[in-house]
């Protein structure tokens, strides 16, 4: 199971070149069962990556775009009334599905933002009374431009909660991007994808198997107080007005046991926790005003925990 998914990961890397450690974390995120935020300027693959992964383990895949005149209808679905029947038909949003890529997130108004908040954390919808379950597969990721910001609605803390990571996507390498013009004068389009004769590289059934087995990797009680210790000193940071919160600890616990089992390792070590850091907090820590005004980052913060808080041995 393990050659399958590290196969895959080398899949990923090979198609959307220079962007191996958004794959990593994209596939970490998928085996610990947490939602993700992918952050980056227009062109860097991010919506790429998602339906590639998403073909590679043949899962069912829908896309929203969303706009401020978005409604929770659109996303969640609705009951129409059949004249036939003379009854009420309860039409289906693009929510039910495995695979749900919101595409500019933070252009759609919180009413709209929150419609999402129920099946993120509970992978189900509750639609006139009705309460639906969802794929046991769902996983949810969001797309957002950061430099923006004129009509966009910033995710409100609860939410934001809800994502296990917010990964930054970067501008590619020099000799990455070469290789992608090479490409493209090869006759690669990156909007179709049938061109790749992809070859699914998992099934949803392995992927939903493989989640068990990471929940398997052990975690001795040395590392495990570790972890704690950074959640706590993310309470008690003099700079940050909001700390971690349980469910970002229980979500790190997760995170650390799939990246450790991604790596074919047994256990997690303080090297996992750490791995996993940055991308966990950093949409989740809060800077109070002063620390802003001095120009310090979150960033900074949670490097300044992790140099701070003792690493067991």
């Amino acid at each position: 199971m393990k050659e399958l998914f590290t196969t895959l990961q080398q899949r990923l890397s090979e198609i959307v070149i220079g962007q191996a450690a958004i794959a990593n974390g994209l596939l970490v995120a998928l085996l610990a069962e947490g939602h993700v935020i992918l952050e980056g300027v227009p062109g860097t693959a991010k919506t790429l990556l998602v339906k590639l992964l998403a073909r590679l383990i043949q899962a069912e895949f829908r896309r929203i775009q969303l706009t401020p005149d978005v409604l929770p209808a659109d996303i969640l679905g609705t009951s129409i009334f059949d004249f036939n029947s003379r009854t009420f038909r309860l039409r289906k949003g693009p929510i039910f599905t495995q695979v749900l890529l919101a595409d500019e997130i933070n252009r759609t108004p919180p009413k709209t933002q929150a419609a999402l908040l129920e099946a993120m954390e509970e992978r189900q919808v509750t639609l006139d009374g009705t309460t639906l379950p969802l794929s046991g597969l769902f996983w949810a990721i969001a797309t957002q431009n950061p430099l923006e910001f004129e009509g966009t609605y910033p995710l409100p803390e609860a939410q934001l909660d809800r994502f296990l990571f917010k990964l930054v996507v970067p501008y590619p390498a020099a000799a990455a991007e070469r290789q992608m013009l090479d490409n493209a004068l090869e006759g690669f389009e990156a909007r179709n994808l049938d061109q790749l004769n992809l070859v699914p590289l998992v099934t949803v059934d392995q992927v939903l198997a493989a989640r068990q087995q990471v929940r398997q990797t052990h975690v001795e009680p040395p590392v495990l107080d570790y972890l704690l210790a950074l959640v706590q000193a993310s309470r008690q940071h003099p700079e940050l007005l909001l700390g971690a919160s349980p469910r970002s600890a229980i979500g790190w616990l997760r995170a650390t046991q799939a990246q450790a089992w991604l790596e074919g390792r047994e256990y997690v070590t303080p090297e996992d926790v750490k791995a996993i850091a940055v991308p966990l907090l950093q949409h989740r820590l809060i800077l109070k005003p002063e620390a802003q005004l001095d120009g310090t980052t979150v960033e900074q913060v949670i490097h300044g925990i992790l140099a701070k808080v003792p690493v067991p041995r």
